[in-house]
């Protein structure tokens, strides 16, 4: 499993990285970020989340929000992912 996954489930913060640059200059690749536990319904557009979309575990900004759809995931470069209601964290601190 999901290491992440499972401890944003369990209420958990935590402190994580990912390598990349699709969030540059917000995250830049292996800067650690704080995650704390949320859903898509706790957060807005601008936001950066934690989330799966299309199969796929991504930190990206949510985009746009829809009570039917979810929120729509995209990266800081202009790339739409999708819509999903799978957000399980929201990042609160950039370290």
């Amino acid at each position: 499993m999901n290491w992440k996954l499972e401890k944003l489930n369990n209420g958990e913060t935590i402190v994580t990285s990912e390598k990349g640059n699709s969030m540059v200059p917000l995250i830049k690749s292996g800067q650690d970020h704080k995650l704390a536990p949320a859903t898509w319904e706790q957060v807005e557009v601008g936001d950066i989340v934690y989330c799966k979309c299309r199969g796929r575990f991504f930190t990206h900004l949510v985009k746009a929000k829809n009570d039917v759809k979810g929120c729509q995931i995209g990266n800081n470069k202009g790339h739409i992912n999708g819509w999903t209601k799978q957000v399980y964290g929201k990042v609160i601190e950039i370290l």
